[in-house]
């Protein structure tokens, strides 16, 4: 696969036979040649869990501390009071059964993010087939099921990310901008590093961190030294 000369040069900047702090990491990237778009900055996480089990699966939510660099579209099922509340809080779409015979009806997708109160969910689990696959489902555990819609509204358009491991044990996340600043990047890739690590699983054995990885949507991966960020978040 041939690679650009800004991927090239970007990898020269690297040793590939090191693995990083996540200080360094964040300065290499940020001294690489910037795209003619704002890149995301996105973490790997793999990690010694076997996620065929259900008590070793690891997934969660969390409001980075410097948001995600991007407008997200959220839809929101609601009706009444709710609906209201919900569209005060800066929903982008409000509705019920209109919002998901459109999607049925005409395959609309423009939106990111789907919150539901409990009973809309009805209607919601109709959809599973077409929301489940693109990760758009709503669910409890993510808060994204919820009677507090303008708080998830809120979060969401606030920076609020979902992590979940794959079938590989692996969890990819886009946690910054290129164009953010260092400590921000360093910031938000901190927050969801910490928030993987508290949610270790008690069934996990080993080492529960193998490997991180960080990079940009056109770069190389820089290794990070995975018992470098756990001394830093103990």
């Amino acid at each position: 696969m041939a690679r650009s000369k800004r991927y090239l040069a970007s990898l020269a900047t690297l040793d590939r036979e090191r693995t990083y702090t996540l200080d360094e990491a964040v300065a290499i990237l940020k001294s690489w040649p910037p795209c003619k778009f704002d890149q995301s900055v996105d973490l790997a996480l793999n990690l010694g869990v076997d996620p065929k089990h259900a008590d070793q699966m690891v997934r969660g939510a969390l409001v980075l501390p410097h948001g995600i660099g991007r407008a997200v579209r959220i839809l929101v099922f609601a009706r009444g009071e709710k609906e209201r509340e919900a569209r005060e809080a800066g929903a982008d779409f409000v509705g019920a059964e209109d919002l998901a015979k459109k999607i049925t009806d005409e395959n609309w997708l423009e939106f990111d993010r789907v919150i539901a109160t409990p009973d809309m969910m009805g209607i919601v689990g109709r959809l599973g087939r077409v929301l489940g696959p693109r990760g758009l489902m709503p669910n409890p555990k993510l808060g994204t099921v919820t009677p507090d819609v303008a708080r998830a509204v809120s979060e969401n358009k606030s920076g609020k990310v979902e992590y979940k491991v794959d079938k590989s044990g692996i969890i990819h996340a886009s946690v910054a901008k290129f164009s953010f600043d260092a400590q921000k990047i360093r910031d938000n890739a901190m927050a969801l590093i910490e928030a993987v690590l508290r949610a270790k699983p008690a069934s996990a054995k080993g080492i529960y961190m193998k490997k991180i990885c960080l990079s940009t949507t056109m770069g190389p991966g820089l290794r990070i030294d995975p018992t470098s960020v756990e001394t830093v978040a103990a």
